[in-house]
């Protein structure tokens, strides 16, 4: 059973930075599909960004520029790097890893679906005020 456990969510101002972190276990004995993705009050959850297996990303254009997602493989983290915080990235984030494409990500990023990973954090709360 792969397990994921987020951290680094808080409160910050408009402009302030925030990162996440997310430990998979399992990491690096399966090769992975893994995204964060964000919910806000009262809508649905959405991904924000994803990586493969060598590295590739991709990002939803509202936070292309600000955010980063990276992982360190011998740490068995994913993180995302989240700059230039805005009132609306306000939400739970979750990260997510799925190894259905040995490790590559398939599909656009916009219309994934939560039924598209297989494996789930518990969320980490980000606020961000004005």
């Amino acid at each position: 059973q792969v397990q994921l456990v987020e951290s680094g969510g808080g409160s910050v101002q408009t402009g302030g930075s925030l990162k996440l972190s997310c430990v998979v276990s399992s990491f690096n004995s399966k090769k992975y599909c893994l995204a964060w993705f964000r919910q806000a009050p009262g809508k649905e959850r959405q991904a924000v960004a994803s990586i493969d297996v060598d590295g590739g990303t991709t990002y939803r254009d509202s936070v292309k520029g600000r955010f980063t997602i990276m992982k360190d493989n011998a740490k068995s983290t994913l993180y995302l790097q989240m700059d230039a915080l805005k009132p609306e990235d306000t939400g739970t984030y979750y990260c997510a890893a799925d190894d259905g494409g040995i490790g590559y990500c398939f599909g656009a990023l916009d219309l994934w679906e939560d039924s598209d990973f297989a494996h789930w954090g518990q969320g980490t709360q980000v606020t961000v005020s004005s």
